[in-house]
């Protein structure tokens, strides 16, 4: 029996210390990819903080051949939460997450999201314009446009994509 429990502790032993160096092997491999070196990520993602969409958020990204290669930031509105003059901390946020973004993952493109029925535009616009879909397609159009053009102006070789989701999760492009 003595040789049973002998070979026991060294085999646990064994274990132990294999599955200790494949922690410090995995550890060891982050900074190359904090780097910016081989993260993998490819887009930047931002998107509002509506818990209505946040699995057809997912879906979207997925569609995209994106999942789990975004960074993600989330500001109420969106679009129009990164340009808002009503609350300039989160303007500053949005620009720092993505100089964050493009110094660690080296992104190379920009998803912006709105989506319709978005309270934060009626509360910083004082408007409700989910009662009329053309406008509310307007207004979502123009601040996408706008904050794609402020990004282009500050970070040219990026690609900037738009898009406007609907509560059902389908999403449409603005071109």
């Amino acid at each position: 029996m003595s040789a049973s429990r002998r070979d026991f502790v060294r085999i646990a032993f064994l274990g132990g210390g294999m599955a200790f160096l494949g922690c410090n092997a995995a550890r060891s491999a982050g900074p190359t990819e904090a780097a910016g070196t081989s993260s993998g990520t490819d887009a930047f993602l931002l998107s509002c903080m509506d818990y209505r969409l946040t699995e057809a958020t997912e879906r979207f990204m997925a569609s995209k051949i994106l999942r789990k290669k975004y960074d993600h930031v989330i500001l109420a509105g969106a679009a129009l939460g990164a340009l808002t003059p009503k609350y300039p901390a989160w303007n500053q946020t949005f620009w720092e997450h993505l100089g964050v973004a493009i110094d660690l993952h080296a992104i190379h493109r920009v998803v912006l999201l709105d989506h319709r029925d978005c309270g934060a535009y009626k509360v910083i616009l004082g408007e409700d314009f989910a009662k009329d879909p053309a406008r509310e397609t307007t207004v979502h159009t123009t601040q996408l446009r706008e904050l794609r053009k402020a990004i282009l102006a500050k970070h040219p070789k990026l690609g900037v994509e738009l898009y406007l989701m609907n509560l059902d999760g389908t999403t449409e492009a603005i071109s």
